[in-house]
């Protein structure tokens, strides 16, 4: 009866308005495993205090994630009634009918104003400039680095590093000021290494890794709306940005070829590298002494920019999202209202959660509350992600293969690569029918 009544209101996002079931008291929201999702189940019960609405946070690891959600959508189950999906599913669930349209509910609550606009576009919005929205940005997340502030701050590395390289040491403004700094630190005989980048080619670690370099290239993926990847994938800007990014390998400590999160942690607690690329969600561990010896003396910077002053870094994080077969959508839908209120946004940020609220970030009060939060401000305004098609996975999939062996082993060129993946990605393309 509901599946049906979704197809004559002709726009699922009137459906939570008809009613489903007013009186739900309790409200289940789906999740991958780690800290972000224990603070939101800590947000929830302030919720309930308020509401008399249970709200629970169910987890499942993140290996798990993606397979487990997508199951129970594809068996139009009712388990959940919110997921915090990752952004790059915004195109299958939404093509596929498993989230509610929130075009509504953002023009009601402006959202496209009161979120960061950057992660508006990759959090919510599908197709690419359609202004149709099906996510609230929820975790935010991106790329930022940590690095070695007693390496740095030392007065004779600060003495040799000006002899060498004519300017003084600093955490980066460039990429090229990063090559020299990790050239710099690259000391196999003392066991002291340059850089700590992602390699593992299992997800999306070494793509977000080398996207970090392509964005603030100036370069882009290909054009999200008209499927066109010739001369843009394979562009000039993004040969230079890879051929970068395996520079960098070159600087990384030993064994260095499967490396994501957890290790490029380990790259500054276990005094491997001046630098290390990671996720701002696994920062706080390292500003934990118990968790990071060299907590006292870890900084942070945001993604450096390019060559010709673009500076942008790849996304992480999540929006939030309401099930197309939840029996409580309308008490869901009051949720999601209740979350985007900037005393919510603020308090989601003090339990640990990354806020998207444009407001909440841009106070003083954010961005002196960790020594990492004022990077991921300024970070949060110029994220960029990766393709959201239904067809992602294929994609991503054929970026490891092409660029991993170059990477990791000096295999062919960079032109060379991305050539072959853009032939790659106009058949993946074609096969679906996306660049008529």
């Amino acid at each position: 009866m509901r599946k049906t009544m979704t197809g004559l209101l002709a726009g699922v996002g009137l459906m939570w308005a008809c009613g489903t079931s007013a009186q739900a008291q309790e409200l289940t929201i789906f999740w991958a495993e780690w800290d972000p999702a224990n603070y939101l189940q800590e947000l929830a019960n302030e919720y309930e205090a308020q509401t008399g609405v249970k709200v629970t946070v169910e987890t499942t690891p993140w290996a798990d994630f993606q397979t487990k959600a997508f199951t129970e959508f594809n068996a139009k189950g009712s388990a959940y009634d919110m997921v915090v999906g990752d952004s790059q599913w915004i195109g299958a669930a939404s093509e596929a009918g498993h989230y509610v349209d929130l075009t509504d509910f953002f023009t009601k609550h402006n959202l496209t104003q009161v979120m960061a606009p950057a992660t508006v576009k990759y959090y919510a919005e599908y197709p690419s400039n359609s202004k149709k929205y099906w996510s609230v940005p929820a975790e935010g997340d991106a790329v930022g680095w940590s690095y070695r502030k007693d390496w740095f701050e030392d007065p004779k590395e600060m003495e040799a590093f000006k002899a060498k390289y004519g300017y003084d040491l600093a955490p980066p403004k460039t990429w090229a000021e990063m090559r020299d700094i990790a050239e710099f630190f690259h000391r196999p005989d003392q066991k002291r290494y340059g850089i700590a980048i992602y390699t593992d080619n299992s997800y999306d670690g070494l793509v977000m890794g080398v996207e970090n370099a392509i964005f603030s290239f100036g370069g882009e993926l290909g054009d999200y709306q008209s499927y066109k990847v010739d001369g843009i994938i394979n562009s000039e800007k993004n040969v230079k940005a890879l051929e970068l990014y395996r520079e960098l390998y070159g600087f990384t400590p030993p064994g260095w070829a499967k490396s994501f999160f957890v290790e490029n942690n380990q790259a500054i607690t276990e005094n491997l590298a001046a630098m290390s690329m990671n996720y701002f969600a696994f920062f706080p561990a390292l500003v934990n002494e118990a968790s990071n010896p060299n907590a006292k003396v870890t900084g942070f910077f945001a993604n450096p920019a390019g060559p010709n002053g673009e500076q942008f870094a790849a996304l992480g994080g999540q929006g939030i999202s309401v099930i197309s077969y939840s029996k409580n959508q309308e008490e869901a839908m009051k949720f999601l209202e209740w979350f985007i209120k900037d005393e919510t946004q603020k308090r989601w940020a003090e339990l640990g959660g990354y806020t998207a609220s444009a407001k909440v970030l841009e106070s003083p009060e954010f961005q002196n509350a960790t020594p990492y939060n004022k990077a991921f401000y300024e970070t949060m305004f110029k994220v960029k992600d990766f393709w959201a098609t239904p067809e992602y996975a294929e994609l991503l999939i054929q970026m490891n293969q092409r660029i991993y062996p170059f990477v990791t082993a000096g295999q062919g060129t960079a032109k060379e690569v991305l050539d072959s993946l853009a032939a790659d990605w106009n058949a993946t393309f074609a096969k679906y029918g996306r660049n008529k």
